[in-house]
């Protein structure tokens, strides 16, 4: 009998390029460092945290039946990460993130997400013919969605039947990304991962502090908010309440994949029944352990 998920983890898994350098970058530097490619994409990095918090999670995403392709899915195997629900595709390669970091952190970015963009709905088809739910019977329990899909797609979950018992999570990805999220403002069981520059995109306007972003979204119909600010104190806020915790202090090695790391550690900590301060405190302390270099746990 095949064992249902504890979560599914909906959007990008791709390869994640990147470079490190401790030496200051500006347009044009040409400097050494190192270069490492590792599994990546918002759902496939909220996967594998969960799955270190001795949760299963399944992905729904779109791949190459090329090399790259067949790769993640044995790097998938080995994480314990569910990945038969995957759409392979024989025409679109396997998408891929490249990124440059430096000592102040993010330098430059790219995602070529257009393989999940062009896979559309077929991602989504194991919620309907009845692998993981149907709109008789649809998915129950937590869903995790990252804004690499597009518009159109978040905007047909929002509103889908398919989707209307799930309880969603829901990151933008990236401040360009943002706005995809619009369609989630109003919806009843959706709870936002933002940091405070996206909190302001969807808010149009600027906030000084998380707790401030996290009130605006509720007070623009958000059913829960969490809003980080990198080394200052992150917040969430459901209706009139509102938590506000500092991150731990560390010295940042890496940074691409810490707000994926916090979100998951946040979620799984929501499965796991722990309180709300406990949760947000179990968060900002995984991704500071991200961000330090090691491996949270």
């Amino acid at each position: 009998m095949v064992q249902k998920p504890d979560i599914l983890c909906i959007g990008s898994v791709l390869w994640d390029v990147i470079g490190r350098t401790p030496t200051p970058m500006r347009v044009g530097s040409d400097v050494p460092g190192r270069i490492t490619r590792i599994p990546g994409g918002v759902a496939m990095n909220i996967a594998m945290t969960l799955a270190r918090f001795g949760l299963r999670p399944a992905l729904l995403s779109a791949l190459g039946r090329d090399a790259e392709g067949d790769q993640l899915i044995a790097q998938a195997a080995r994480l314990g990460l569910d990945s038969s629900y995957i759409y392979r595709s024989d025409d679109l390669p396997t998408d891929v993130y490249m990124a440059i970091e430096g000592p102040d952190g993010l330098v430059a970015a790219l995602a070529d997400a257009h393989s999940l963009e062009a896979a559309g709905a077929r991602i989504l088809a194991p919620l309907e013919d009845g692998r993981l739910g149907s709109l008789d019977a649809p998915w129950r329990g937590i869903i995790a969605l990252d804004g690499n899909l597009t518009r159109e797609q978040l905007q047909n979950i929002a509103t889908s039947p398919s989707f209307a018992k799930a309880d969603l999570r829901v990151a933008p990805a990236s401040p360009g990304k943002a706005e995809r999220l619009l369609a989630f403002i109003n919806h009843p069981s959706a709870t936002l991962y933002v940091n405070l520059e996206e909190a302001g995109l969807l808010c149009m306007t600027t906030f000084n502090t998380s707790a401030d972003a996290a009130a605006g979204m509720v007070s623009r119909g958000v059913a829960r908010a969490v809003v980080t600010d990198g080394a200052k104190p992150a917040s969430v806020a459901t209706g009139t309440d509102i938590i506000t915790q500092t991150p731990p202090t560390v010295l940042a090695t890496r940074i691409t994949g810490a707000g994926d790391t916090f979100m998951a550690a946040h979620i799984a900590s929501d499965i796991q029944g722990l309180t709300p301060d406990m949760a947000l405190s179990r968060a900002l302390n995984a991704a500071a352990t991200y961000v330090s270099g090691e491996t949270p746990t």
